[in-house]
């Protein structure tokens, strides 16, 4: 089990610090921050720049954490509220990603919760710390906090782009 933990903390945390590190500079085929900026601003966010970096720093902190299995329980909670985030945007395209649907950032979400659940197993620097096992408070806390905090990041930061609004109205309509 302690191996299969941290095959799976090693492969999401990892993907997910990739994906921050995109989002601010031109590492693994990212476009700068101008880009990650332009990224948000174009998926109808506020705050371009700062929001780009929240979102990057958040991603890039939350996987490499996750990848060494450090403060499990709080990185989980990060990776997952970022990603539910990420998830939203996606969602008026369905669930399937070949239509650049919600489908993966479901599956990160999924995997940080199911981490958060377990426990980072032996093989983990909150293991080598004493730290774990975590109490169960705090790992049904990281569940529930991370997609909330992500879906009240995208209430206060979020403005509806035309492509939204005209979805909503038609679905008003019927």
């Amino acid at each position: 089990m302690d191996t299969g933990l941290l095959v799976l903390r090693l492969a999401v945390g990892l993907l997910i610090a990739g994906h921050g590190v995109q989002k601010v500079s031109f590492r693994l085929g990212g476009e700068g921050l101008a880009g990650g900026t332009e990224e948000f601003r174009h998926d109808g966010f506020r705050g371009g720049r700062l929001t780009a970096l929240a979102a990057g720093g958040s991603q890039l902190g939350a996987g490499l954490f996750l990848a060494a299995g450090l403060l499990t329980p709080a990185a989980a909670t990060a990776a997952m509220g970022v990603m539910t985030v990420a998830g939203t945007v996606k969602r008026l395209n369905g669930l399937w990603v070949q239509h650049d649907g919600y489908e993966y950032p479901l599956v990160l979400v999924a995997v940080c919760g199911a981490l958060a659940l377990t426990g980072p197993g032996r093989w983990s620097a909150d293991h080598a710390l004493g730290l774990t096992p975590w109490p169960l408070w705090a790992s049904v806390a990281a569940v529930v906090l991370g997609p909330a905090a992500g879906l009240l990041t995208r209430a206060a930061l979020h403005r509806p782009t035309a492509v939204e609004g005209a979805a909503r109205h038609a679905q008003a309509v019927d």
